[in-house]
């Protein structure tokens, strides 16, 4: 469920009307409800009602705007974060220090000192090499690291291929066939306490069947450590939830989800972790657009918007499907194609699509575009970046100011030796 509903005949965020967001912040825009944001984070915790003292913390990745943020930082939700400048933006939207779990297969030198110094709660490691790095730079001052080792369980998620993460040949964790050997090698390490497994095979899963597959095989790597005098006091079980992007679309909903993690780790003894993202953001956004034009195709008319690939990258990047709606319907209905002004033909949010009849002028939506929407957004074609704005009842204010193509111009310079 969201809060972007139709209201005598237009399209509200929770009181405010969209055509009210438009006018004062021009499009396109993205608009975030906080009762969305606020009902997610709770019907996920509610989930877990089952499990002794989860650990939560939001995917820093899906949506780092600092008001999303401490939306959740106010619902006691930490944060997953998978760079230093994530790390940045988790404590100064009020995440505590200890809450934050710290991902990521390229940590560097100065973030893994970054998170040493902000006194974080977990590295999730994902190499014997990234360990061996963090134990000697938590010697050098004195410290000793949480951590948990990532591994890799070659479970093929069924998601897009491009955010799979836990069969064989992705990059992340270590392999499964030597976890137990890399554990007790990295508990051995001055500067690093091992108390933890982290796992995670991918983003959007449509069928709890991988995971419970995944979680199986952690259970049983618990049990091979403890057999071998390792301690193992917590289990990070990752993310990847997916959301319903079309109309109708039935996935696996998050009580369904902590059944079957109270059901396979019920003798684990751990601390359970958990690193939602978009199953708490996706719904809680959508996109602002307006219509440049509609202009004639050969066969379909093709609805020229103002928001592009640039700024929601979906589309494009992964071929997926975002509900595309009128503000405000007429009921009228007709096959179009939906497009953006960038100049490359991939910059296409749907083909052959039925959706609202619309003309020049006419504000639309693309819907579930709370998670990674202006997350991943670009300059591309010299535009610049669109606001982002936080809906609470009637009230609503900018979260995110409008970056000007020109602003992101003035960063740059011209040596002057090409000058003249």
């Amino acid at each position: 469920m969201d809060h972007f509903q139709l209201r005598d005949g237009i399209l509200h965020a929770e009181d405010v009307p969209l055509p009210a967001i438009a006018e004062e912040y021009g499009t396109p825009v993205y608009v975030y409800s906080r009762a969305t944001l606020v009902r997610h984070a709770r019907v996920f915790r509610n989930a877990l009602s089952g499990l002794k003292d989860p650990h939560i913390a939001f995917a820093v990745k899906a949506n780092p705007n600092l008001a999303v943020l401490r939306v959740l930082a106010n619902e006691g939700y930490g944060a997953d974060v998978v760079s230093g400048g994530e790390l940045t933006r988790a404590l100064a939207a009020g995440m505590k220090p200890e809450d934050i779990v710290f991902s990521g297969v390229g940590k560097t030198h100065a973030e893994l000192q970054q998170g040493l110094e902000s006194g974080i709660g977990q590295f999730n490691i994902e190499s014997e090499e990234e360990g061996y790095e963090l134990a000697a730079i938590a010697r050098r001052f004195g410290k000793r690291a949480a951590c948990a080792l990532r591994v890799n369980p070659d479970v093929d998620a069924r998601t897009h291929e491009k955010i799979s993460t836990g069969k064989r040949e992705n990059k992340f964790g270590v392999p499964f066939d030597r976890a137990q050997e890399i554990y007790a090698a990295l508990a051995e390490e001055d500067g690093v306490d091992m108390r933890g497994i982290a796992v995670h095979i991918g983003s959007q899963l449509a069928d709890l069947t991988p995971l419970e597959a995944a979680f199986e095989k952690v259970g049983s790597l618990i049990d091979s450590l403890r057999a071998s005098g390792c301690q193992v006091t917590h289990a990070d079980l990752g993310g990847g939830l997916g959301v319903p992007y079309k109309a109708g679309e039935q996935l696996p909903a998050p009580a369904e989800y902590g059944e079957m993690v109270a059901r396979v780790t019920r003798d684990w003894d751990v601390q359970l972790m958990f690193e939602p993202g978009r199953v708490i953001a996706g719904n809680a956004g959508v996109l602002l657009t307006r219509v440049i034009r509609v202009k004639r195709g050969i066969e379909r008319p093709f609805v020229v918007v103002d928001a592009a690939m640039n700024d929601l990258a979906r589309p494009a990047m992964y071929g997926a499907w975002h509900d595309f709606d009128a503000v405000e319907p007429t009921g009228e209905k007709a096959i179009s194609h939906i497009v953006g002004p960038i100049c490359e033909t991939g910059d296409t949010f749907a083909m052959d699509r039925e959706c609202d009849v619309l003309v020049a002028g006419d504000l639309a939506i693309f819907r579930t575009a709370g998670a990674y929407g202006a997350t991943m957004a670009s300059s591309y074609n010299s535009r610049g970046f669109v606001a982002e704005v936080l809906v609470d009842g009637d009230k609503h204010a900018v979260v995110a100011d409008r970056i000007a193509a020109g602003a992101i111009m003035d960063a740059e310079r011209v040596p002057d030796w090409l000058e003249g």
